[in-house]
């Protein structure tokens, strides 16, 4: 532990510190130390109680470990359901609303993560629904004032991220919100590169739904994430995307849906309940380390990076104004791809996207020396002509 960083104190947490130069949270947070107990008490209760355990722990699941992520979003208990995933969140909201010919428009930008925006490109037209798609000039940021002048009196839902994932811009999201409410509109967030590297605050954002995940900053595991949605929100919003799990009286099995208040309106079916085991450890770390200190550490290495791809003549993916940058920097270097090859090869564990190059994401476990230590492989990789052994291979960690 260094004195200078008390939070370098919780990297006994995370196993896979031990091992590697992690620095991934970007795409998978470093697993805590505490999942295989988590995992075990699962598995305990299923061998031991059987069917019981449904009703002693695992249905209530689902908005128990809401309740961890809650405080990291500005949430009370109660407001925050565990989902799968973000796109199936996304889903729920888009498929809870109406899109009468004057109100049809659904407003997105050219740089939301994919995956929602498939799935919305090819939900809302079977709703009644347009996507508006609102486009990036520079493949970084996505001009604010464009995007306000897109949202319109025809506009019935902003579906669009917190923080762009390829390059980390944080979007005004407050001047989005306002704007939309002044023209009749909802807005549902996508915070999955926001929540658990920034301070996120759903009412001070003036958002009516907020998604993300445990996946990455949270330090969780797959299918865990989560949306929460306004309590101000008018009673007849609900999602055609549902299950049982959403009902009332989920055990009457009655012929027609009753849908329940809070949190539980906006889940579906029965419960992951091993990921939901997975998920509980990781949000409780990052309170410990508390979500100010993780933001002011994450501007302070992300600038690190910043300064030492400028001093190479790299070219950054990611803002300069730290205000307006999440916890990546993305550089583009020559052979990207196969240097990135190269770097998990030495245990150096980034990704890389097309487009904006090798992705570095420090988090509050990372030491500045793995900072240094990055840029000094990727010197070194290029300068031996290391990557030129992985030239022509494939690789799924993208």
């Amino acid at each position: 532990m260094s004195a200078a960083d008390p939070l370098l104190a919780l990297r006994g947490e995370f196993p896979i510190l031990e091992r590697c130069t992690y620095l991934v949270s970007n795409s998978l947070g470093a697993m805590p130390r505490t999942v295989p107990d988590r995992l075990a008490e699962y598995v305990d209760a299923w061998a031991e109680r059987g069917v019981r355990a449904w009703a002693e722990r695992w249905w209530e699941l689902p908005v128990t470990v809401g309740n961890e992520v809650a405080p990291l979003i500005g949430a009370y208990p109660g407001e925050v359901a565990m989902v799968p995933t973000v796109t199936l969140a996304q889903l729920a909201v888009l498929s809870s609303l109406a899109y009468p010919a004057a109100r049809d428009t659904v407003v997105m930008t050219a740089l939301d993560f994919p995956s929602v925006r498939y799935a919305i490109d090819q939900m809302a037209p079977r709703l009644g629904a347009r996507v508006d798609v609102v486009p990036s000039d520079d493949g970084i940021t996505i001009d604010i004032d464009q995007l306000c002048a897109a949202i319109t009196e025809r506009t019935r839902l902003v579906a669009i991220s917190h923080v762009l994932f390829r390059s980390a811009s944080i979007l005004d999201v407050r001047r989005i919100c306002a704007r939309a409410h002044a023209m009749g509109a909802l807005v549902s967030l996508d915070g999955y590169h926001a929540a658990g590297v920034m301070p996120v605050d759903v009412r001070a954002i003036g958002c009516d739904f907020y998604s993300a995940g445990v996946l990455k900053w949270l330090c969780g595991g797959p299918g865990g994430s989560f949306l929460w949605a306004s309590p101000d929100l008018p009673a007849e919003i609900a999602p055609a995307l549902t299950g049982w799990q959403a009902h009332e009286r989920p055990f009457a099995f009655a012929d027609q849906m009753t849908y329940a208040t809070g949190a539980w309106r906006w889940l579906g079916g029965t419960p992951v309940v091993p990921a939901l085991y997975a998920n509980i450890d990781g949000p409780r770390i990052v309170r410990r380390a508390g979500i100010e200190a993780v933001r002011e550490k994450s501007v302070r290495q992300t600038g690190m990076l910043v300064s030492l791809a400028d001093a190479r003549g790299y070219a950054v993916s990611a803002p300069r104004d730290p205000s307006e940058r999440g916890g990546t920097v993305a550089f583009d270097v020559p052979h990207a791809a196969e240097v990135a090859r190269a770097l998990l090869a030495r245990d150096v564990v980034i990704d890389y996207r097309p487009g904006a190059g090798i992705r570095v994401a420090p988090h509050f476990y990372t030491s500045d020396a793995e900072v240094e230590r990055v840029v000094g492989e990727i010197d070194d990789i290029l300068r031996t002509d290391a990557w030129r052994a992985f030239e022509g291979v494939q690789s799924t960690v993208t």
